[in-house]
């Protein structure tokens, strides 16, 4: 598997060369930006109120011929709150804890021959057809270390595309080595520790990452009344099983006798097949749309269940408008622990809206409550371009309800943020 991560990296990186070197079109872009984020409250497992983060990123495009289109990224990033590895070194596997300080974001290449397209390196692979979850998007690791602010992680593999005719396509995806979604660190805020809770002392125990190629098809449709696709993947899930084992530790509590017990916590990806499908049908008023999928799983501790998402789109002058429905039915419960944000925000009524005021500031609204309002999230952002460079982006999140429901946990992360981006 190593040997085929070198052999992609290296055949991407001779050919943006071999492209440079021939005066072939060679395109790039990036920025630089510096995020703040203010948290009025702290939580029991940290103190912090006010983080730092500044992200550089650069990707190169090249086109050697007409039928080769490669390209290649690299992420740098900073943190004032311990998110980010100290080591130097290039990352390529995204699998630690934390953010890697310089990563490979990209790398790929794209062939086309017909109506057959091969992509082959470190890529994202999107599926799936609604705007405010996705139940059939097995292949799209998310960085959570912010739980409700997250970017995809990309993944090595092969991804293939033939069209039968222009209307109906099947893709085949091969994904030779697992990435992990990154979850919150134990000692910061979204760890969600209660309050009030035992006073314990959580351990990170590591994780079991699976071996093994992972697979996935989907054929799709698309018609001018009525588009819809079928899915099928057979891989590992990419959010963790919780093991957690308590036993006695030495450690006392500051000048009294009290022996504090030790968590160890140790993160599992279970394997898992799921049946998908989802189908958009636009109309004169609106966009309906549904998306579901089954989860089954050889493993005797983790849960089968369907996920679904019922919504409707509607666009009006500049108005854009998304809202429904997320579900969840378990068919078998049997895991003790997950950390599982998508199944989080089901049985929850969920909404988007953005308003483009005029070619430079936009506003956009979310929100999520659940069905007995046992928790709600709602979040507001507004940004504005100043040029062709430079973009503010000032956001204010909201979060409340009961300690024991996924949002209601975190209604302690309520905060503000801005972010000053330079683009280049």
């Amino acid at each position: 598997m190593q040997r085929c991560l070198v052999v992609s990296l290296f055949i991407v990186g001779a050919l943006l060369l071999s492209g440079a070197a021939r005066g072939q079109a060679l395109t790039h872009r990036g920025f630089v930006e510096g995020r703040g984020q203010l948290f009025p409250q702290d939580t029991p497992n940290d103190p912090t109120q006010a983080i730092a983060d500044l992200l550089v990123r650069e990707e190169v495009f090249a086109t050697p011929a007409s039928w080769l289109r490669v390209a290649a990224g690299l992420d740098l990033r900073a943190s004032s709150h311990d998110q980010i590895e100290d080591e130097w070194q290039v990352d390529v596997g995204d699998r630690g804890v934390r953010r890697p300080r310089l990563s490979l974001r990209r790398a790929t290449a794209t062939m086309a021959y017909r109506r057959v397209t091969l992509e082959v390196g470190k890529q994202f692979i999107r599926w799936g057809r609604t705007d405010i979850l996705n139940p059939t998007d097995h292949m799209a690791p998310r960085d959570f270390l912010n739980v409700l602010d997250t970017d995809f992680l990309p993944v090595l593999g092969l991804r293939a595309v033939a069209r039968a005719r222009a209307q109906d396509g099947i893709e085949v995806v091969l994904l030779p080595r697992f990435t992990p979604s990154r979850i919150p660190l134990l000692n910061q805020r979204w760890a969600a520790v209660p309050p009030g809770s035992p006073q314990i002392q959580i351990v990170d125990a590591g994780a079991v990452l699976p071996t093994g190629t992972q697979t996935g098809i989907r054929w799709n449709h698309v018609g001018d009344r009525l588009e819809y696709s079928a899915s099928f993947f057979d891989g590992f899930n990419h959010l963790p099983d919780i093991e957690a084992v308590v036993r006695p530790s030495q450690r006392r509590v500051e000048a009294s006798e009290t022996v504090v017990p030790e968590v160890d916590v140790t993160r599992i990806y279970p394997p898992i097949r799921s049946y998908g499908a989802d189908v958009a049908l636009p109309t004169k008023w609106l966009t309906l749309k549904g998306e579901l999928a089954y989860f089954t799983s050889s493993s005797l501790t983790t849960d089968e269940y369907v996920m679904y998402v019922i919504e409707v789109e509607r666009q009006t002058g500049e108005w854009m408008l998304v809202g429904g429905y997320a579900g969840e039915a378990v068919s078998d419960r049997r895991a003790a622990a997950t950390f599982a944000p998508d199944r989080g925000l089901t049985d929850s009524a969920v909404g988007r809206a953005s308003y483009t005021i005029d070619p430079n500031r936009s506003v956009a609204f979310e929100a999520a409550i659940r069905r007995d309002l046992s928790g709600a999230y709602g979040k507001a952002e507004y940004s504005q371009a100043y040029g062709q460079h430079w973009r503010a982006t000032a956001a204010a999140v909201l979060l409340r309800g009961d300690a024991d429901d996924f949002l209601g946990q975190y209604r302690r992360n309520s905060h503000l943020s801005i972010a000053l981006r330079y683009s280049f």
